[in-house]
């Protein structure tokens, strides 16, 4: 009779268990890279920033934290997603968890992962963390973005973002968790630099509702009522939202999120950011839409 150690025993399986690699896409980021790092590097085995050619300090900011750094150019997120992370190599076992360049893990939240890593749990496959969003310095806690939960943690060989071109998620093929303590999304930047974003958002918004490109489903968030509250949106999204008129929508939207979910409860920020946000970039998502069918029909 022999003895051994069986697969799931193996040192090498233990060690990839308890690996976390942090990736961070990075442009011009130099306001909030810091913070971020600070967050994560604790409890990471590695950093690694995958910047898209920042004109700023980034570069040299990421290299004095002890980060790793590739440069490649950004095409949309989907894809400088994962690039990043087949770049990376990492092990099928190993964690890995993915970061904006203004989002910090609170230390609640960096505590949640730490006891994953310590006593990872079975059968779980990723794990969703809450996002607070910030603007103009003050956290958003009302209004139709909360609660919002995105997949950011999973094991390195089960998850990747879903191929599109806005409103991209992560996803896995198998079960999920919610962790305690919020993702801080700071948005440390200039109303001007903030609506020009969206702007460029809102042209990739309006060619995903036309083009409707057919994907794989096993990489693309299933659209359930009875999912996680991220697949809830999705079907709500496609089964409501795309079915409603243009503009009117936009209108509603903004009604419902500032008045029914309370967003005037975040004051005169609060006001500038839904009016914007619920309203203006939702406008503008269908007046792009327009726009590409009136283009369609003088081709016709």
């Amino acid at each position: 009779m022999t003895t051994g150690t069986s697969p799931q025993d193996s040192p090498i399986l233990r060690s990839q268990a308890t690996s976390l690699t942090t990736i961070i896409l990075t442009f011009n980021s130099e306001a909030s890279l810091a913070q971020v790092v600070a967050s994560c590097q604790a409890i990471s085995t590695r950093v690694l920033v995958v910047d898209s050619y920042s004109s700023d300090r980034t570069l040299e900011l990421a290299h004095d934290l002890g980060c790793e750094i590739i440069q490649h150019p950004f095409e949309n997120y989907s894809r400088q997603r994962n690039w990043a992370q087949e770049y990376a190599q990492l092990h099928p076992e190993s964690w890995v968890l993915h970061l904006d360049s203004d989002e910090v893990l609170s230390p609640e939240l960096a505590q949640s992962i730490q006891k994953i890593l310590t006593t990872p749990t079975a059968g779980i496959d990723g794990y969703l963390m809450r996002r607070l969003s910030y603007f103009l310095g003050s956290p958003i806690r009302y209004g139709s973005i909360n609660p919002s939960w995105h997949l950011r943690l999973f094991r390195a060989g089960k998850g990747c973002c879903e191929d599109r071109l806005y409103d991209q998620h992560y996803i896995v093929p198998g079960s999920t968790h919610k962790l305690a303590g919020l993702l801080l999304d700071l948005q440390l930047t200039t109303l001007e630099k903030w609506t020009a974003a969206h702007n460029q958002w809102s042209s990739a918004e309006a060619r995903e509702v036309l083009t409707q490109t057919h994907r794989p489903a096993e990489r693309t968030l299933s659209a359930s009522l009875t999912g996680d509250l991220r697949m809830q949106k999705r079907w709500l999204k496609n089964n409501l939202w795309y079915r409603a008129p243009l503009f009117l929508r936009a209108l509603v939207f903004f009604v419902y999120s500032y008045f029914f979910r309370l967003g005037f409860l975040d004051g005169r920020v609060g006001l500038v950011y839904h009016v914007l946000q619920a309203f203006w970039f939702r406008f503008l998502i269908d007046a792009k839409i327009l726009e590409l069918q009136m283009q369609e029909e003088l081709k016709t």
